[in-house]
């Protein structure tokens, strides 16, 4: 074995811990790096996942405009003009009296005073749908009829009494308006259906005048008053195609406001066509029955008459439908 002397063998000692020295700095160089890249890393990782999460909930915090899709019946527009012309039979039975002695005649004005029981006359309605569920509807009659006639038999009218063989001139003039509002509980692609209330505005003007050929003896005896009528009722319609359907409504009350008792029964039904997209034309049957009880000054009025037949209309329709 080869001997060292001391100081060699210091020196040899002296460079294995300078190599020993150096490979634990490396070490520790090298863990001090890979620390410091994961630390790197993660912490992009972090900014990524929080921008992420932060995109998100900026994101979700954004209103999402949602549109709702509803199939409904064809017919169901936006705005729907209607014009038509309204074959009437008037059925018209009325009494006026003076309010201090109860004196009237109860008249059938068809036959005791010869007014005719057919005529003819228009009707105009305007459709609001401000939803596929919601309507409102404005609608209008106006009905004038008169006569001429010789009297049959004596008859009490306001404070006078016409004779049998007296000429007569009466007339019963009549406009109506009606407003209502209809929701639709049941709205399906092919059929609706719901309730309705409204009010029928019923303005009338009735007489009976004395025709003769001296002034002097001629008088006449008149009525005329405006009733507010509210009602409630159903309505309804079917899609039997693409072009055909039925529709209906009916409505109803008994009220009495202020010096005004009325009472009021009204029904419409109609088959509706689609000619055009923007056409449509129906033939149907209407019903509008009244009675009302009216006190005036120094009149008392008992009446009771009814519209009812068949018409004709034309409805345009037109604007963009909301739901759809």
């Amino acid at each position: 074995m080869k001997n060292y002397s001391q100081s060699t063998l210091t020196q040899l000692q002296h460079k294995a811990r300078a190599i020993l020295l150096c490979s634990i700095t490396l070490c520790l160089l090298s863990a001090v790096s890979y620390a410091q890249s994961e630390t790197s890393l993660l912490a992009a990782n972090s900014i990524n996942a929080n921008s992420l999460r932060y995109l998100h909930i900026d994101t979700a915090l954004q209103p999402e405009k949602v549109h709702t899709m509803r199939d409904v019946p064809w017919f169901v527009e936006k705005f729907k003009l209607s014009l038509g012309v309204f074959f009437p039979v008037n059925n018209t039975d009325i009494k006026v009296s003076n309010v201090h002695t109860g004196n009237g005649t109860d008249l059938d004005f068809e036959d005791d005073l010869g007014f005719n029981k057919n005529s003819t006359t228009f009707l105009a309605d305007f459709q609001w749908r401000s939803s596929s569920r919601s309507r409102f509807d404005l609608s209008y009659y106006r009905i004038n009829r008169s006569s001429d006639y010789s009297l049959k038999k004596d008859i009490t009218f306001g404070d006078h009494t016409y004779n049998i063989n007296s000429s007569v001139n009466a007339f019963f003039n009549t406009s109506i308006y009606r407003f209502s509002y209809g929701y639709a509980i049941l709205s399906k692609p092919t059929y609706e259906a719901g309730l309705l209330v409204g009010a029928h505005v019923v303005k009338a003007n009735l007489g009976i005048g004395l025709n003769g050929e001296n002034l002097n003896l001629a008088y006449s005896d008149d009525l005329g008053f405006t009733a507010p009528l509210p009602d409630f009722g159903l309505w309804g319609g079917v899609s039997l195609s693409d072009r055909f359907a039925l529709n209906g409504e009916a409505d109803y009350l008994s009220l009495k406001i202020g010096d005004i008792w009325g009472r009021i029964l009204g029904f419409n039904f109609l088959a509706t066509y689609k000619v055009l997209p923007n056409l449509q034309l129906s033939a149907g049957y209407t019903g509008l029955n009244f009675k009302v009880d009216v006190t005036k000054t120094n009149l008392e009025g008992n009446l009771k008459w009814g519209y009812n037949g068949p018409n004709i209309t034309a409805a345009f329709t037109f604007g963009r439908k909301s739901w759809q």
